[in-house]
Formats: structure tokens, sequence, C-alpha cells
């Protein structure tokens, strides 16, 4: 029996996730479906396509869908929930999608670390999967990505978050500048790696240290190959010094792939911090059943 439909829809690809009455996700399925893949803003035909059959299946199950879908590039802008955020407050800003008998799930905002505004959306519905996962009210999470977010739980609230561009400047200095030129391959070196980090705690500031993939290069410092990882390594250490100073924690729960965290896990265990690793696809299906509790949607009545 399909007791609730969630759908974890990003930027680039979507995931349906099928619930049965005990929170156990019974079957998944991943598409190419991201927003930005939607043709002509068709969000109810990529629905049909992403979970239609579930749905006929059970048309009494509720839908709750999470991440970009809610953006004002999605299928409908739903507002942000301010900090600090848990459960409740998230369901109580659910966006109705009468359509499909479904919800989307807010975003959230806050306060950056420079005072500028700064938000999040998905990663509030897996920052509470996470925390569910991890049996504990306060953690310290960090979420790898393009846009990579460290989040502080406290009383099993999101009470402070700030965002990293880190991977999308590391893929523009890749192809789009003149560092392009000294970078061959796409292999990891760990040394190279390892270097880098190593770099970012030296005096000079991110700015200066970009220019020594180079000046390494061009004095054979830094072979062609392995080009690409120190730079890797010199951007996330950069990003995991400026974050463990902005959020003090013993340990970091890293939420994402095991591939995709594991070079995070090594930033932050050189930088002198615990790591534990949370899947995020457990994280997100943790947190899409734990709001749609808080919602009502399962469990009980509904709205």
């Amino acid at each position: 029996m399909t007791t609730l439909v969630g759908i974890d829809w990003g930027t680039t690809n979507a995931r349906a996730l099928r619930f049965d009455a005990a929170g156990a996700v019974v079957e998944m399925r991943e598409m190419p479906l991201g927003i930005l893949r939607v043709a002509n803003g068709d969000f109810a035909g990529a629905f049909a396509e992403l979970a239609g059959d579930w749905r006929a299946a059970a048309p009494g199950a509720p839908v709750l869908l999470c991440g970009m879908i809610g953006s004002r590039q999605g299928w409908r802008e739903a507002s942000y929930a301010p900090l600090p955020a848990d459960g409740a407050a998230l369901a109580a800003r659910l966006l109705p999608v009468p359509e499909i008998g479904g919800w989307i799930v807010p975003g959230v905002s806050g306060e950056s670390l420079a005072g500028a505004p700064d938000v999040i959306r998905g990663e509030e519905t897996q920052a509470l999967g996470a925390l569910a996962l991890a049996g504990a009210s306060e953690a310290c999470l960090c979420m790898p990505g393009s846009h990579s977010k460290w989040v502080e739980m406290r009383e099993g609230r999101l009470s402070r978050f700030a965002t990293f561009m880190t991977g999308e400047a590391f893929a523009a200095l890749r192809e789009h500048t003149i560092l392009a030129r000294m970078i061959e391959g796409g292999v990891h070196v760990p040394d190279a790696f390892a270097a880098g980090l190593a770099r970012a705690r030296l005096p000079g500031g991110l700015l200066h240290h970009l220019f020594t993939v180079r000046t390494d290069g061009l004095f054979a410092r830094l072979r062609p190959e392995a080009a690409g990882s120190f730079l890797s390594g010199l951007l996330l250490g950069h990003e995991t010094i400026a974050a463990c100073e902005a959020f003090p924690a013993r340990e970091v729960v890293v939420v994402g792939s095991e591939a995709l965290a594991a070079p995070y896990r090594a930033a932050i265990e050189a930088a002198g911090r615990a790591t534990r690793l949370v899947p995020g696809e457990r994280a997100v299906a943790a947190g899409l059943w734990s709001l749609a509790r808080a919602a009502g949607l399962v469990g009980g009545a509904g709205r």
C-alpha cells in the first residue's frame, strides 16, 4: 500500500519515493526531470512521468514535494520559513498543489555569516531527516553540492546555516579562467588534494592562493593531471576552515553520497574535526516522512 508519495525535485534531476504505512521506502526512481529540464514548465506532465502510476494506484495518498520545485523557477513559489525552523514550522507553511493532491515544502531563510540574507531549499528536509537518523536533537551538518550548506541544528530546529558556492566556483575556475590551461584530466590525485588543503591554511587568502595553481604549474611544482585535485583541495580547504570557525562542533555530520562526501570528510578532518556520513537518500526520505507526520498527512487525520 502507498501511504505517501514524496519527491525530492532538484534543478537537474528528480527523485520519487513511495512510502508504506510504516514510513519505509518501498520503491524509488530517479529521472533527469529537474526544474530546468521540464519542457514549457509542464510540471504536471513531469509529475505524471515520475509518479503518475503510483498516484493512480493510490489516489488517496498525499504527495509531498521538496527542493527547487518550490522556487521561483519551479511549479509554484513556496515562501521561506524564517529561522529557527522545525518540522512544525515547515508543515504550517506547506503550499498546496491541488491538481495532484500535493504540497510543496517551503525553504528556509536566515542571515548569512556576512549579515546578508541566506536561503536553503531542499536541504531543510534533508537536515530534519539527518537529525532523526542520527538520533539527536543537536548537530552540525555539512551538505556538499554546487552550493554546499552548513547547518546548525539545536533542539530539533534549524538554528543557523551558511551557503558556500564552492562547487560552482570550482567548475567555473577549472573551465573558464586562465587556470584551465594548467589543468588536464579529471582523475582524483590524493596527494595534490592534500597539498591544496595545506595551502589553504597558509597566509595570503583565497584569491592569492588561486594564482598559485598557475605558478606552481609554470615552475613544474604541480603536474597538469594533478592541478584539478590541488584546486579542489584549495577551495574545500578555505570552505571548511571558514565553516568550522563559524560552526564549532567536535563532529560534523556530512549528508550526501559516499563519493561526494569523501573529499569533504577529508577536508573537515584535516581541519581537526571528526566526521560521520549520513547518505543523502536516507536523509531526504526520513525528512519527507517526518514532515508528512508533522502536517498530519500520514499517521492520522489529514488536512
